[in-house]
């Protein structure tokens, strides 16, 4: 091959890499005249995909890469469409159909402004987050959030109508949720929640699409979707990735969490100070022992598998899974992550999964069976999170 040819091929090469996408069109008709239906919402969810459609109804979605998507149709009137949609490199066409909206009373939340900002200052630190990226982060219509907070379970819940609009001004998005469900537990300690996302791209100066680019990587690398990616990939060293196994037990000595917060609001309304500083001290445990980091690191093909679907994979393992990224430090110390003496003090994340495995796909998104995630990925909240199509590759 001649020097020319290779040099040809090689500054090609990038534009060929992109050219890996694919479109999604089709039409929006309703149930009752089927006839298309003009400025409905188009998008593919958590991800920078999105339009509207054409007075005709229909619509088209360019340059999407593969990977495993909701896509949802959303338009006043009517009720929302969701469907799951397995992008792979050829075009997709859909006929959709949208029914009638049958509205349906969700129940009155009455409660005096000082209650409603106390529960918001509670949602936006569990559902934003408390980092430096969530202080730069606006919350356009904060009153579109239903807030619900049960005392005695210590449960805040929340969700909206409408879209719920935040200007993410640390990554250059502005994000839209459609909060079908959330949930965050102040006795188990997990924060959870479902509904429909869309971003798109902040107007803003070359300098401030500068910093935002390098602000989005920071936050992508070391991440769970950086390590599911390098994980299928078998690229875990080369991105600074060290997994091992750890095995532990619940500790028996530590009561319930509920049990413990009980009792602790109990005594510090009376004048039992030692029966407080016991509840005290039993809170301070930690909620397991016996742990034992076997240090022999895990190869990709131990906890990642290939599935019959193209670009579609398995996690699977036993107990947990140990995740280090060796190219940043810790600066949170949390209290029940194990770190033996010797170990530098890296980022680490322990993964439990709730089934047998849990799968996702090629752009490193969790789509069924998410494991529940502790140490620097538990802190991970919407401020930080990127569309899922997004690619540090792509940004430069």
């Amino acid at each position: 091959m001649s020097v020319k040819r290779l040099i040809l091929i090689l500054l090609l090469f990038p534009f060929i890499s992109r050219a890996q996408t694919t479109t999604i069109s089709g039409k929006i008709t309703t149930n009752v005249s089927h006839t298309g239906i003009g400025k409905v919402s188009v998008f593919l969810s958590n991800s920078s995909f999105g339009t509207e459609t054409a007075d005709d109804g229909t619509f088209r979605l360019a340059g999407v890469k593969p990977g495993q998507y909701t896509l949802v149709a959303s338009s006043i009137g009517f009720q929302e469409y969701t469907q799951s949609v397995l992008v792979g490199n050829e075009p997709i066409n859909l006929d959709i159909t949208l029914n009638p909206k049958v509205t349906q009373l969700r129940g009155v939340v009455i409660s005096s402004e000082a209650d409603w900002k106390r529960n918001y200052e509670m949602f936006r630190k569990q559902f934003i987050g408390d980092d430096d990226n969530a202080k730069k982060c606006d919350v356009k219509n904060p009153h579109e959030l239903n807030l619900i907070y049960h005392g005695k379970k210590l449960q805040l819940e929340a969700w909206t109508n409408d879209f719920l609009v935040i200007e993410n001004k640390a990554l250059g998005y502005r994000v839209k949720f459609l909060v079908d469900t959330f949930s965050s537990s102040g006795i188990q300690d997990i924060t959870q929640w479902q509904g429909q996302v869309v971003f798109q791209e902040l107007p803003g100066s070359v300098s401030q699409k500068k910093a935002w680019k390098q602000k989005r990587a920071e936050t992508y690398y070391g991440s769970s979707r950086h390590f599911l990616r390098s994980l299928y990939k078998n690229t875990l060293g080369q991105e600074g990735f060290i997994v091992y196994k750890l095995t532990r037990e619940l500790n028996p000595d530590r009561p319930d969490e509920g049990v413990i917060l009980h009792n602790i609001k109990k005594f510090q309304q009376s004048f039992y100070r030692d029966s407080l500083n016991y509840w005290i001290s039993k809170q301070n445990m930690s909620r397991y022992y016996h742990e034992n980091l076997i240090r022999q690191p895990l190869q990709p093909y131990q906890v990642c598998a290939t599935t019959s679907q193209p670009g579609i994979f398995l996690l699977h393992f036993t107990d947990c899974l140990y995740v280090i990224y060796t190219r940043r430090h810790e600066e949170t110390d949390f209290k029940d992550l194990y770190r033996p003496l010797d170990m530098e003090n890296f980022e680490t994340s322990i993964l439990t999964l709730h089934g047998p495995y849990a799968v996702f796909d090629m752009n490193g998104v969790i789509f069924k069976d998410v494991p529940l995630s502790e140490g620097t990925w538990s802190k991970s909240k919407i401020a930080d999170l990127l569309p899922f199509n997004y690619s540090p590759e792509d940004d430069k």
